[in-house]
């Protein structure tokens, strides 16, 4: 029996475009947030010389929070008053394979 090459490519087409949709979510605390707005945080970071300079003398990634740039997801942390604290905490889990199960060989991930 042959099987026509469309229906199979479209169907090919459709799962993978359904994989590139689920995204990893980081969870801390109350806020639960998209690895992709951490990693945007990231960027945040390293595009703004200016910033980097203050943030490295102040200490305080809550400075972010007055960038229109930031993800809304990452927004409502600038409601807590440890905003500082959470933003690197978020660094830190998104650095770390394990804690977001990107390999099933850590210990907790399926």
């Amino acid at each position: 029996m042959k099987v026509p090459a469309f229906p199979v490519a479209v169907a090919a087409m459709l799962l993978i475009l359904a994989q590139s949709t689920q995204s990893v979510f980081i969870k801390y605390g109350d806020h639960q947030v998209r690895l992709e707005s951490v990693k945007k945080l990231d960027e945040l970071l390293e595009q703004s010389q200016d910033l980097s300079i203050q943030i490295k003398a102040q200490g305080d990634l809550s400075i972010l929070c007055n960038n229109p740039a930031l993800p809304s997801d990452l927004q409502p942390v600038c409601e807590n008053h440890q905003a500082a604290n959470i933003f690197r905490a978020l660094r830190d889990i998104a650095q770390d394979d394990c804690e977001i199960c990107v390999n099933v060989a850590c210990t907790g991930c399926y």
